[in-house]
């Protein structure tokens, strides 16, 4: 299993969310991305997709949760009886989202979708559905490194930019690191619908060890001195999903070396 590199980082085409209801988390943060910046996206192509991270948001916190009530045969009633019970398991931030989701389609037709969609946010998402769908899509990355190539434990900029003619489905950005200790790193962020263009991206990686780190809940990075690769995918839909409305634009890879 990937050890997570953090859930702070902002959604890769910045929106904000169309409710001010604020999901918590429950991923573990190791604190090694810090923060992304990217160009947002146009005003006038914002129409849908406030909708669609905060379905994303839910989703990905969710489903497993979801789909063990369906499963255990738990749901007697409509949505409220169904998103009461995740409340309950998870947050009433969560069970007040679930009901607003759910009565879009209504319970049946809602339990399909939770069932369809196989653990897959987006999928899900797009089923509703909330998140738009471009299958003509396309991305390439034109640059892709790391900054310094070279240094101590410590800050590392991770830059790219990729080009699209006929703009992008909802997907994702996916950053994974082959560490020396063997240790496999990842995560992936929201890549929202966006029109063709070119965009800007960078992420400072914090290659030191976390303090916070538990080794009772994983491994801990402990950055030893060595080569280190950096891989980046872009994707329509989840990098690596079989369903519908899923395939990998593009991938690239760049190298830095810890000294000390």
């Amino acid at each position: 299993m990937k050890a997570i590199l953090a859930v702070t980082v902002s959604a890769l085409l910045l929106v904000q969310p169309l409710m001010s209801l604020r999901i918590p988390t429950t991923k573990t943060q190791h604190k090694l991305l810090l923060h992304s910046v990217i160009r947002p996206v146009p005003e006038a192509s914002r129409v849908g997709l406030d909708k669609c991270k905060m379905c994303i948001d839910f989703a990905d916190q969710a489903l497993n949760e979801l789909l063990n009530i369906i499963l255990q045969g738990g749901v007697i009633g409509g949505c409220a009886d169904l998103c009461n019970a995740l409340a309950s398991k998870t947050s009433p931030a969560i069970g007040t989202v679930c009901n607003l989701l759910c009565d879009i389609v209504g319970i049946e037709e809602f339990i399909k979708i939770v069932q369809n969609a196989d653990l897959d946010p987006i999928y899900y998402c797009e089923l509703l559905p909330l998140c738009p769908i471009n299958d003509n899509g396309d991305a390439k990355f034109s640059v892709f490194e790391v900054n310094p190539t070279s240094g101590p434990q410590g800050k590392f900029d991770i830059d790219f930019t990729y080009v699209s003619q006929n703009g992008t489905g909802t997907g994702e950005i996916s950053i994974e690191i082959d560490t020396v200790d063997g240790i496999p790193l990842g995560q992936a962020f929201l890549h929202e619908l966006a029109p063709a263009g070119t965009f800007n991206g960078d992420i400072q990686l914090n290659a030191q060890p976390d303090p916070d780190c538990d080794p009772s809940q994983g491994p801990c990075e402990q950055w030893l001195p060595g080569d280190y690769t950096v891989k980046i995918a872009i994707c329509n839909g989840e990098c690596g999903s079989k369903h519908p409305h899923s395939k990998v634009y593009d991938e690239a890879q760049a190298t830095f070396t810890i000294t000390q």
